[in-house]
Formats: C-alpha cells, structure tokens, sequence
C-alpha cells in the first residue's frame, strides 16, 4: 500500500493512540482531530516516544462540522478513520440523548465534511453491542443488528447511516469495524487505557485495583448462564486491534469498487470475568479483592466473535492471549499508577 495521508478522529484515546502508532510504523502522514474530553495532550509526546514521530493534533469537538471541513481544507487527507465518541455502556443508560446526541453528529459532521473535500474512504469503529441479545455468540456479520442499550444503538445507527451514504454515493469505500472487548496496553507501557474518572470497564478497574486506586473489583453479576456465572466476552488486545484497523484500509485502498465491507475484530473465544480476575492477578503477582454484586444495567450473558471474514480478507488475526493482555495493562498503570496526568512510579 503507497503512503497515505490520513485523519484519525478520537486519535488521542485509548484506542487511537494505539491505531496512530500501527500507521505511523506502517509509513502513513498522520493528523489526530480530538476534544481530548477523555484523553491527554500527553498522549501525544508519548507517541512520538514511540514512533520518532511528531502526529499533529486538532483539538476540536468532531461535531463542529465547520471546524472538521476547515481542518480538511487546510490538511487533504485520502481516508479517514472515525474513532471518536463516547463508549460506555452504562453510561449511556443513564444519559441516553447525551450519546446519541454527541455519536451521531460526530458522524454526521465527518462524513458531511469529508464528502465536501472529495474524500470518501472511512474506517468506522463500530461495537460488538450491535448484536444485542437476540442471538448467541459466535456473532456473524450477516446477523440482524440491534441492542440493549443505547451506546449500541448509537452504533446500529451509524452503521445504517454509513450503509445509506455508500447507496447514495458507490465512490464511498467504507470499512465498519465491529469491536469486541479491547484491553492490554502499548508493549513499551508509554501508552494505555486512561478513563477520566470512574472506569466503566473490567479491565481498566482491575488496573486500578492493583495499583492502590479502588478497593476491590465489583463483579456485576455471578448468575449468568456461563460456565462460572459471569459474563463471557471476547477480549482483544489493542494492539491486535489496531493491526485490524490498517488491515482494513489497506484492503479498501485495495478494493475495485467502492461500497460498505463489514468486519469483526475478535478473538473467537469468550473469557469470563472471573478469569480475567485471575488472569490479572497472576500479571501482579497477588490475588486482587472483589466482591459480587447485581447485575449492571444493559448487560448480556456472552459475546463472542466470529472473526472467519475479517482471516480471510483481511489476512488478520488476532495473535495474543489475556495473560498478555493482563502483563501488558499491567505494565502501563504500574509505571503509570494516576494515568497520563499524575506523576510516573
């Protein structure tokens, strides 16, 4: 794949950083478009740490269209990969029009931008959450999409959106990028997963734990249909994750024809709660405290991946393991117990 110069919105987070050192180690020009309202400026110098590399960073909300057309303007770019909003599922139950309010601007404002400056190549970060309840893992594809809650709403309906675009256009060539559970931290322990206040995920919470933070972990349920009780997901390290994002565009810079490709990033295996309790503990040394309590609002049972598509063509598999999932999260909060933000160990 030639070189190419491209926009990573939300590239500062957790996620991001990790896809933005993937493409600058690839030899891609990259620019970051990023409100940092859950990320760090820090972030930034930490990739360079990384890669040799100084990525310029927009800072900039993603629904200001006029803000992202004027970025666009002033800094081409031949693709876009669409990472920024907000995550949590619980979070979203709570304040359901603050999600969907703020994930479909965000895309109604990029995609409307990008199709005003000719450019109409875009990675979208979609969610396992797509799947709902309906159906039992291992998640295909071709499933009906839905949820049970509304940040899987917000990602059932820009899948839609994106779908509508591309019959609206066949120039657009766009990749959805169905997530699973994405943990583990950068092998150099310069970058990992920073939630600004409360952590709304396992494995950012178990981190936490054990670097002194929070009490114990809170296991949200133990009366699952799953082999121990709690819930079953499929992790994915992030770096896996991030390979599976330049697998994508290499293949739609690839494609003869425009349209919308969809795939799953997962491992195809399910681990629970509990194992990955264990799993963290063995990464710290020590047996870390939890207790169980209620099932947490929006939930399901198990949700594991199909990832048969994205091995055959993406040429991409996930490579890693939650032991090193567990040592590589281990290794940013040990070295850096407060986050980006507070002082290093």
């Amino acid at each position: 794949m030639e070189k190419q110069t491209l926009l990573v919105t939300g590239g500062a987070g957790y996620i991001g950083s990790h896809t933005v050192v993937r493409l600058v180690e690839a030899g891609h020009e990259v620019r970051v478009v990023d409100d940092l309202s859950n990320s760090s400026p820090i972030v930034l110098d930490r990739i360079e740490e990384i890669t040799g590399v100084r990525v310029p960073l927009d800072v900039v909300d993603v629904t200001d269209r006029g803000a992202v057309t004027a970025i666009l303007a002033q800094h081409p770019v031949d693709a876009a990969i669409h990472l920024a909003g907000l995550k949590a599922v619980g979070e979203s139950v709570e304040q359901p029009l603050r999600y969907y309010r703020t994930n479909l601007d965000a895309t109604f404002s990029l995609v409307g931008a990008m199709a005003d400056a000719g450019v109409r190549t875009l990675v979208f970060s979609s969610s396992a959450t797509v799947y709902g309840a309906q159906a039992s893992p291992p998640f295909e594809e071709d499933l009906p999409t839905s949820a049970t809650n509304p940040y899987g709403w917000t990602k059932v309906m820009q899948e839609q959106v994106l779908r509508d675009v591309a019959a609206g256009d066949p120039r657009w060539r766009i990749a959805l990028l169905r997530y699973f559970n994405p943990v583990g931290a950068h092998p150099s322990g310069r970058i990992g997963e920073d939630p600004q206040g409360h952590p709304n995920n396992l494995v950012p919470y178990l981190a936490q734990v054990a670097v002194g933070r929070r009490e114990k972990l809170l296991v949200f349920g133990d009366d699952y249909d799953t082999p121990d009780g709690t819930g079953l997901r499929d992790y994915i390290h992030v770096e896996d994750l991030a390979a599976g994002h330049l697998a994508a565009l290499e293949t739609l810079a690839a494609a003869d024809a425009g349209g919308v490709r969809t795939w799953n990033l997962g491992t195809g295996s399910g681990t629970s709660v509990l194992e990955v309790l264990a799993a963290f503990s063995r990464a710290v040394g020590r047996e870390l405290p939890h207790e169980v309590v209620g099932r947490r609002a929006g939930d399901i049972a198990a949700s594991w991946a199909d990832p048969t598509r994205a091995h055959r063509e993406l040429g991409w598999r996930a490579e890693k393991g939650i032991d090193e999932m567990c040592a590589d999260t281990w290794r940013w909060q040990e070295t850096n117990p407060a986050g980006y933000d507070g002082p290093p160990a």
